[in-house]
């Protein structure tokens, strides 16, 4: 999805809009979103259990078989026991460089109203150009 995300997500310093445990995703973005485009993809919706397992989502206690990410790598953002629920209108989002990607496990859910739309094309890298 091709969405806005919160304020402060996109120079490197990300906050939550929710004081967390740091064994959990941030559950809450901050009130502000940025006008910056994002592209991620949702990994749990409005009213779903979300937590993160080795980079992956464990949504309504089920894992996510994802084989197309890049492994996660370890540390503190791999695994997020801590189960959260998503808002009403919320999707959480995350990148497929899930050791790298700086996505709603630290700045939170993303309501509905500041997404985009569907991505349908890839430009970079130039081997990959093409529909999705």
């Amino acid at each position: 999805m091709v969405f806005h995300p919160p304020e402060g997500a996109i120079n490197g310093n990300p906050q939550c809009g929710a004081q967390t445990s740091g064994n959990e995703a941030c559950p809450q973005p901050v009130d502000q979103e940025s006008d910056t485009n994002f592209i991620k993809r949702i990994v749990a919706g409005p009213g779903d259990k979300l937590s993160i397992r080795d980079g992956h989502p464990v949504v309504n206690g089920v894992e996510a078989k994802e084989p197309f990410i890049r492994p996660c790598g370890g540390g503190p953002s791999c695994t997020m026991p801590k189960t959260i629920t998503i808002p009403p209108n919320d999707y959480f989002m995350m990148g497929d460089n899930r050791g790298s990607s700086d996505d709603s496990r630290f700045w939170g859910p993303v309501p509905r109203s500041w997404i985009i739309g569907e991505a349908f094309f890839t430009y970079w890298p130039p081997d990959r150009i093409g529909f999705l």
